[in-house]
């Protein structure tokens, strides 16, 4: 017991001479802190921006679907010059342009020859000579078993409407239709 109390003084003095002093780095940080200048720039001043007022309350919003109504095109027509029939109610098919549709194959059922075509959104279409088909006033002429004839009217730019002939084939896939 002798020997643990004598070891345990021997350690107290051994460890309270390891202790360091701090007296010389408080003086140097005193120093420090008296001789050094704070020198902060001010804060910038901030101008309030304008408010902007908000105009729009009566047009429709980016994120609903436009109207399916379509305003008809006001065109000056000339005399004895081709025309189409801007006051009648567009069919289904002429929502795509024909770069956008495949023609997909054809089938005769009861005597009626019919066309079936592929959007670009997915969507399958049948039609028949007759329908009308494409951005442009088309409309259906001839189906064979692996092509359809469509006549287009397009405008020449002088408020009349020029005749074209487009054939879309099986081969061709949306965006590659051949040209008559």
């Amino acid at each position: 017991m002798k020997y643990y109390s004598a070891l345990m003084i021997m350690c107290a003095v051994v460890m309270s001479g390891c202790s360091p002093t701090l007296n010389d780095l408080t003086a140097y940080t005193a120093q420090v802190k008296s001789t050094t200048q704070v020198n902060i720039e001010p804060y910038p001043e901030f101008t309030k921006p304008p408010s902007a007022q908000y105009t729009a309350q009566n047009m429709r919003s980016p994120f609903t679907r436009p109207r399916e109504v379509t305003t008809p095109v006001a065109v000056a027509k000339q005399a004895n010059c081709l025309q189409p029939d801007f006051n009648r109610k567009k069919a289904r098919l002429e929502e795509y342009g024909l770069d956008a549709l495949a023609l997909s194959g054809s089938f005769t059922t009861q005597g009626t020859q019919w066309a079936l075509f592929k959007s670009n959104d997915g969507s399958l279409h049948k039609a028949q000579i007759g329908s009308r088909i494409g951005l442009f006033y088309g409309k259906i002429k001839e189906i064979n078993n692996k092509s359809v004839r469509i006549e287009q009217l397009l405008p020449d730019g002088a408020g009349c409407w020029q005749r074209k002939e487009v054939t879309l084939t099986m081969a061709s896939a949306a965006g590659e239709n051949e040209n008559v």
